[in-house]
């Protein structure tokens, strides 16, 4: 039977939008802002609850300290105050997510913007954030772009890593993203998200700009919270994810 997560990136608000707990009611995995780019405690306890209420794993979405800057700059930070900064982050949702109210764990941790594009080209970079996962008590494990050294470097340090893709953002045929800067990075039509989504699942790749064909093998697909339409994109992907036969469950909860 073919799975996969549909996992989404919330919490980066001032508090629980609508379109944060309409997004929630279609995914299975959330990765939850920590405040260093964005987000509370009050916003990371108000979404975890509510993910906890629906059964969604819940996870760590870690950044440099940028607030200013949304965390997509790249910034020059030594790696032991890097590896400080995710460990505290990691902490911090931890400490609101074991509240009473909440009673929820932490399954794993994913990178988030410039922190996450650099993690996939930079064996320094990466072997931080390999190295705070494994650190975290108990580890967590890492989402991590699918098809990048991370997965594999991660899984040599004995790190559970979860191959992610992304159904709402284009790529190029080297299988990077497509720069944000540019027209087109980001697909905001929902049947087309829903489309690729199904492709990258049951056809293992999705069609890159100039018409390549991108080889994918992901256990996790991602919709961003804060992209134009995302309520009505992740329902049109768990939708036609569920019609064409695919399960969604969280790779951090237990087999079907």
């Amino acid at each position: 039977m073919a799975w996969i997560d549909l996992n989404a990136d919330l919490g980066e608000a001032d508090n629980l939008t609508p379109t944060d707990v309409a997004v929630l009611d279609s995914i299975s995995s959330v990765s939850i802002a920590c405040g260093f780019h964005a987000g509370s405690p009050e916003v990371m306890r108000a979404t975890s609850v509510a993910a906890t209420a629906r059964g969604v794993a819940i996870g760590a979405h870690v950044s440099y300290r940028d607030r200013a800057g949304f965390g997509r700059r790249e910034l020059e930070v030594p790696p032991g105050q890097l590896q400080a900064d995710i460990e505290e982050q990691v902490a911090l949702l931890r400490q609101v997510a074991g509240e009473a109210e909440v009673d929820a764990e932490v399954a794993y941790v994913k990178p988030h913007g410039a922190l996450y594009n650099r993690m996939g080209r930079d064996p320094d970079t990466a072997s931080v954030v390999i190295e705070a996962a494994r650190r975290c008590d108990p580890p967590v494990m890492l989402l991590a772009q699918a098809g990048t050294d991370v997965v594999g470097r991660g899984r040599d340090a004995g790190l559970s890593v979860i191959g992610e893709a992304f159904c709402d953002r284009a790529y190029r045929p080297d299988g990077t993203l497509v720069p944000r800067s540019e027209p087109g990075a980001v697909i905001t039509d929902p049947d087309e998200v829903a489309r690729r989504a199904v492709s990258l699942v049951l056809d293992g790749g999705v069609e890159a700009v100039g018409g390549y064909w991108l080889a994918i093998m992901a256990d996790s697909l991602c919709v961003h919270g804060d992209s134009p339409g995302a309520a009505e994109s992740s329902r049109a992907v768990r939708a036609a994810l569920i019609e064409a036969g695919i399960t969604i469950r969280a790779f951090a909860g237990p087999p079907p």
